[in-house]
């Protein structure tokens, strides 16, 4: 599998080494806006660099372009790799329209090209082992999901594109919440009602939030909760599952969010709960394992986990998040 990387940031910085550890894939090409940029982590990986994302996607030598830009050029380049044939993973959030996500899959269908979007979140253990525990019937069937992920911001933040309404689409809704938003749709299924309030509490980014409070609801009366923040002060990550004979608790993601791990209580009918509990120790491996999912799923001539209409799916509630928060009703979808 011979690759090229649009992107060159933070983003750009996890994925390259994660796909060069994946037996049979080559990075050719790194591109970036800047020459020195692109260059210096092109260097790192032992790849061509060029500032013409153009470059990438017309050459005959790739078989897969990941899109590591911000979120105004998802739409464009990715169409334009698809239509030259090219498989795309293409970071969250997976444009910044509905319009915009649903002509990426037009064109994905047309050119049968593989389309996937970048939620590496579904590839964390302890997500994973939630996922697992959930499919066996431990927790038995879903009452509610609860979120808070936060993270405390840096200097300068909002000067960032991501305080920027045309580059971002959104504010930390879209940039982180939108993971948790998709980790809802995987576990609990579609949503039939979003009701929402924003705020923009710290950082100066209006009319961007850097804080988003949402409920979801589906047809059945589930409902999930997430709290998504940007002046956490210290990086949050729980993911809390509720059943009828029990939970499931994902905490701490590695890194500045503390070691992950992910505990099971079951109910006893003469018994206190008991309880269990998994931590996965070592570096942060899901950008690994999504590649390594993306890759089997075009051998395999299968839609990949996360792909692009779970990407669609989990904008269309950000937005109808956002139109609740605007307009002061229940939305439904």
């Amino acid at each position: 599998m011979r690759v090229g990387l649009v992107g060159a940031g933070l983003q750009g910085q996890r994925r390259a080494p994660a796909l060069m550890q994946f037996p049979g894939t080559e990075l050719v090409i790194v591109a970036a806006a800047h020459q020195e940029t692109a260059k210096r982590l092109a260097d790192s990986v032992g790849c061509e660099a060029t500032s013409h994302w153009e470059e990438v996607v017309e050459r005959e030598d790739i078989d897969a372009v990941i899109v590591c830009t911000p979120p105004h050029l998802h739409a464009r380049i990715s169409i334009a790799a698809m239509k030259k044939g090219k498989h795309v993973l293409c970071e969250k959030p997976l444009a910044r329209t509905v319009e915009e996500a649903e002509e990426m899959l037009r064109v994905a269908q047309q050119n049968r090209t593989k389309l996937k979007c970048g939620f590496n979140h579904r590839h964390h253990p302890g997500i994973q082992k939630a996922r697992q525990w959930l499919d066996e019937g431990s927790v038995g069937e879903l009452n509610f999901v609860r979120c808070r992920y936060g993270i405390c911001g840096r200097p300068g933040y909002e000067k960032e594109w991501r305080a920027n309404p045309e580059i971002a689409g959104g504010g930390h809704l879209m940039e982180q919440g939108i993971h948790a938003v998709d980790l809802f749709r995987w576990f609990l299924g579609e949503f039939t009602e979003v009701a929402g309030f924003t705020a923009t509490c710290f950082w100066d980014m209006a009319p961007l939030e850097d804080n988003a409070f949402a409920l979801f609801r589906t047809a059945k009366g589930q409902v999930a909760s997430l709290h998504s923040s940007l002046t956490q002060w210290k990086n949050l990550f729980s993911f809390e599952i509720f059943g009828q004979d029990g939970y499931i608790v994902v905490e701490g993601l590695g890194g500045s969010y503390g070691t992950e791990k992910v505990i099971r209580g079951r109910r006893a009918l003469l018994e206190p709960f008991s309880q269990e509990s998994t931590e996965f120790r070592g570096g942060d491996q899901s950008w690994h394992e999504e590649w390594k999912e993306f890759v089997a799923a075009i051998r395999e001539d299968r839609e990949p986990l996360g792909n692009g209409y779970d990407g669609l799916e989990a904008l269309r509630l950000v937005h109808a998040v956002y139109e609740s928060a605007a307009k002061g009703y229940v939305v439904k979808i």
